[in-house]
């Protein structure tokens, strides 16, 4: 593990960036790592960020997770933060993004067993999550076999020819929002949880949603959110396992950016709901803490 540099943190809490570590796990991924006491296994998430932003971004969901006992591994996306590339924040770009990241799980997951990390993560007890684009490779993942234990997203959807194609929702092009290039229908169908839905294991699965989101139409998150709901029950799974929470609006930037004035309460539910099923315990505090 690496030295944590303190400029990176500079606008994490306190508390939380005496937590925080930064590594390189898998096939080079630059992660923020973030453990309750770094002495005793915790349950694990794996959060991905939105397009444009980088594993920094929001520190408080973080702080909450150790308080309640869980370890964050937080990892920039191809093209991403400490890993630009050219054009990689362009629209025209995401599926090439959300494929590359999709491959890119299993050898980060695979990288929090590594003996320099002393057994502190419990990798019977890992989560995935993510916003936005971050969602979107998250779900696409639990497509395939996987061990995760549940999963939460936000302003996501695993409906991508929902989003790409307005049509297939019974509306114009022109409603679609303005960051959404065209592309091939084989090329989204690849990188899209809709089509592949078939290898999704039921599990527990968090979506958090402004209904007013002017970058993810909750119309594409609903229309996947029943296709999923659908799949549970047919393969004999309880559809409520699936828990959906929306706000008419938030006031969050595009209300898309964050929850706007339900911020906390997005992140105490998100952290409630890791923290059940990961079967997490908070650390007791101690004088010195």
């Amino acid at each position: 593990m690496k030295t944590t540099p303190p400029e990176r943190f500079k606008q994490f809490p306190r508390d939380l960036a005496s937590a925080a570590r930064v590594d390189r796990l898998g096939p080079d991924v630059p992660a923020v790592l973030a453990h309750p006491d770094w002495k005793s296994p915790a349950p694990l998430v794996l959060w991905m960020h939105g397009r444009t932003a980088n594993k920094e971004l929001d520190p408080g969901r973080f702080l909450r997770w150790i308080r309640a006992g869980i370890a964050a591994c937080s990892i920039d996306l191809p093209g991403h933060g400490e890993r630009p590339a050219a054009g990689a924040h362009e629209p025209d770009s995401s599926l090439r993004v959300i494929a590359q990241a999709v491959s890119e799980i299993d050898g980060v997951v695979e990288s929090l067993a590594d003996a320099r990390f002393g057994g502190v993560f419990d990798l019977d007890r890992i989560a995935i999550g993510g916003m936005s684009m971050g969602g979107i490779v998250t779900l696409r993942r639990l497509c395939d076999p996987n061990s995760f234990v549940c999963a939460a997203v936000e302003g996501t959807t695993g409906w991508l020819e929902g989003l790409y194609f307005p049509e297939d929702r019974g509306a114009p092009a022109e409603t679609n929002p303005r960051w959404v290039a065209r592309h091939d229908r084989d090329a989204v169908a690849r990188v899209s949880a809709a089509a592949h839905l078939d290898g999704f294991r039921p599990l527990p699965l968090l979506m958090l949603h402004s209904q007013a989101d002017k970058m993810m139409p909750f119309v594409v998150a609903k229309g996947f959110i029943e296709r999923l709901r659908a799949h549970y029950a047919k393969a004999g799974a309880d559809p409520s396992i699936i828990e959906v929470n929306s706000w008419p609006s938030t006031g969050a930037p595009e209300e898309h950016i964050g929850f706007g004035r339900f911020s906390n309460d997005a992140k105490n539910l998100q952290t409630a709901f890791f923290a059940k099923h990961l079967r997490a315990v908070a650390p007791i505090a101690t004088d010195s803490d």
